[in-house]
């Protein structure tokens, strides 16, 4: 997260209304829900996961053992298992 100096940002009759409230502090100004991203899309990470565990899947399909996945990718069984169980 980035922090803006508001002064910058806003209109000085905005600032001063805020400075009624918190001066010198930081304010967290939350996104539109509708604007909101799921968690792992700004980073990439939930994209990186979903290739992980299709890999998973193929490899479990292609008759590798869930214990040898667990190892290989250093999950717990119960995860590969979620893994290539799920619909």
């Amino acid at each position: 997260m980035e922090y803006v100096n508001a002064r910058i940002l806003l209109p000085d009759t905005l600032v001063e209304e805020l400075q009624r409230y918190i001066q010198g502090g930081y304010i967290y100004i939350p996104a539109i829900q509708e604007q909101r991203k799921c968690w792992g899309e700004l980073s990439g990470y939930r994209k990186e996961l979903q290739q992980r565990n299709r890999r998973i899947t193929d490899e479990y399909q292609k008759g590798t053992s869930i214990d040898d996945l667990a190892d290989e990718y250093c999950l717990s069984v119960h995860t590969i298992r979620k893994i290539v169980y799920q619909k």
